[in-house]
């Protein structure tokens, strides 16, 4: 059995990597399977954890994701991701992959293809509504898809969205700073967000015509970010269609809603875009496929690396 640290992936992970394995697992839904999702709790309840299990071609296994607040205490992060690939020959483990650090690019890769697929090409403002770790990732991946000018933060604390402007203004070169939220919705071509909601963060109005927004943060029952009366006429697009409806943002969508796998669109097989006043709208609840491509390719990366190194 392999075993892949946390200080060993954080230092191979890039966002090269995660795009393609992104694009990889988005690729492959349909031939993939993405088994329901489980989510638990520890002995105190405060303390959550998520399995994502699924199988494609290449692997089969589950992703691990945890939430132990408390662990700010110890100066740990509230957040782990681990990722345990199956032998296919045996059943026995074939590798454990811890993945914190390289879970957050994951994930941002899923927002940049998104974005690549269905944005204008001739996108400017970047609005990122959230101030935490992910979102921070989410701009620097999707600011390389598109030539932005500005990117505007929006939260709930005037302080931490001028740190994260002035870290995003640091990785990306952009210029970056914090705005009100409904002027930053209403400037957007892009919009992201990135939090933990529980109710929408903004009003449908203020949304304009030809916007893309990207909904990073529902990842189980009750969490909401997008208001519902944004869905009519918008075109919807998500990683699992059935997971999304489940524990993601479209969970708050009527029945009838039409939704489309965003794979579908990589893969000809559906529209994305079909005009420049079209708002478009991307749901990412995350799906394992993600995580057994980006774990396999972190084993890749280890052993090319291992491999020059013996050279």
């Amino acid at each position: 059995m392999r075993v892949l640290t946390e200080s060993e992936t954080a230092g191979l992970i890039d966002d090269d990597l995660a795009l393609a394995a992104a694009r990889e697992a988005f690729l492959a839904v349909g031939q993939g399977v993405n088994f329901p999702v489980i989510i638990g709790h520890g002995s105190d309840r405060a303390n959550r954890f998520t399995l994502k299990s699924g199988a494609m071609a290449a692997a089969a296994g589950v992703k691990i994701g945890s939430y132990w607040p408390g662990n700010d205490a110890h100066g740990m992060p509230r957040h782990s991701s681990s990722v345990i690939l199956f032998d296919q020959s045996t059943g026995r483990l074939g590798a454990v992959v811890e993945a914190s650090t390289a879970n957050a690019y994951r994930t941002a890769a899923a927002d940049a293809l998104a974005v690549q697929a269905l944005a204008r090409p001739d996108s400017r403002v970047l609005t990122v509504i959230g101030t935490g770790h992910q979102a921070l990732h989410d701009a620097r991946a999707v600011a390389r898809i598109r030539q932005f000018d500005t990117v505007l933060v929006a939260g709930r604390r005037p302080e931490a969205a001028a740190a994260l402007a002035a870290e995003i203004h640091a990785q990306t070169g952009l210029d970056a700073r914090p705005e009100q939220m409904e002027t930053a919705c209403r400037a957007a071509d892009v919009l992201v967000t990135a939090t933990t909601s529980t109710a929408p963060l903004f009003d449908a109005g203020w949304i304009s015509p030809g916007t893309h927004v990207s909904a990073m943060g529902a990842d189980s029952a009750g969490k909401q970010e997008l208001p519902a009366e944004l869905y009519p006429g918008a075109a919807l697009f998500c990683d699992v269609v059935e997971q999304s409806r489940t524990i993601g943002e479209f969970q708050h969508a009527s029945a009838g809603t039409a939704i489309t796998a965003l794979g579908e669109v990589l893969r000809g097989m559906a529209s994305g875009r079909t005009s420049a006043e079209q708002i478009t709208v991307f749901d990412s609840s995350g799906f394992a496929l993600q995580d057994l491509t980006l774990a396999t390719a972190l084993l890749k990366r280890s052993d090319i690396e291992r491999q020059a190194g013996d050279h």
